[in-house]
């Protein structure tokens, strides 16, 4: 489906109404824009985040640690290389 849109002098895009219900948007919602070869991209941040959803492995160390714990362990490890101390 292709449909003409205007950018207005602040960059900004009105998507057409049946784009907009065919790829499932909602107001206020956050998009990831991206551009490759030439073509901007937008999809849902959600949409993103489920594909790349166990594409990472994760560090035998860092098994069974809570979110709040891999940051900090992480940040203390990040501080020590750049800076020669831990946190």
């Amino acid at each position: 489906m292709s449909q003409i849109a205007t950018i207005t002098s602040k960059r900004q895009l009105t998507i057409p109404v049946a784009l907009f219900k065919k790829a499932r948007l909602k107001e206020y919602q956050k998009v990831l824009v991206e551009e490759e070869g030439g073509i901007i991209k937008i999809q849902p941040t959600i949409n993103k985040v489920l594909r790349l959803s166990g594409s990472v492995k994760i560090p035998k160390r860092l098994k069974d640690k809570t979110l709040k714990q891999v940051i900090e362990i992480s940040k203390g490890e990040y501080f020590s290389q750049k800076f020669g101390k831990s946190k």
